[in-house]
């Protein structure tokens, strides 16, 4: 059976589905469909942390999934500008359980990601799917990654 490592940056999945579909993201379908016939080394959802009840509620679904839920607390600046994202932690650990999957799915759109996705498929041939709202995905992680699936009205929530 072939292993598989999920990644899903929470933040990133939340805004882009919001902006293009005015929808959420269904976790509970796509978990079914990336798991198929694949074990699963490790599955880590990234977000941030507001410390509300209804995000509470959401992370325990994820959990309740198959999920770990990593937090970072949610920061407010002075200047109104806001911090609270993940890309060095999902690069990381994309690295650290990647290398020993026969693939690595990463749902986002961010950019910031196609070096990993070149790095886990030269140097460790590791298969690379990506799951992004395609229009607000990055051209840079679409081509980098070994396959891009667009987040569609069957993934959402209905």
């Amino acid at each position: 059976m072939k292993t598989v490592t999920i990644l899903v940056d929470v933040q990133n999945v939340y805004y882009t589905t919001r902006q293009a579909f005015r929808r959420s993201f269904d976790y509970n379908i796509f978990w079914r469909q990336v798991t198929q016939e694949r074990q699963v080394v490790k599955a880590i959802a990234y977000a941030t942390d507001r410390g509300d009840e209804k995000q509470r509620q959401f992370q325990n679904i994820l959990r309740a999934i198959g999920f770990e839920v990593k937090l970072k607390p949610f920061i407010q600046r002075s200047d109104g500008s806001a911090k609270g994202d993940w890309d060095v932690g999902i690069a990381i650990d994309g690295i650290e359980y990647g290398k020993d999957s026969d693939t690595l799915v990463l749902v986002s759109g961010d950019g910031d990601f196609d070096l990993l996705a070149k790095t886990l498929r030269k140097k460790y041939h590791t298969e690379v799917e990506v799951y992004g709202v395609e229009p607000l995905s990055a051209q840079s992680l679409i081509g980098a990654a070994s396959k891009f699936i667009a987040i569609d009205d069957t993934l959402l929530l209905k």
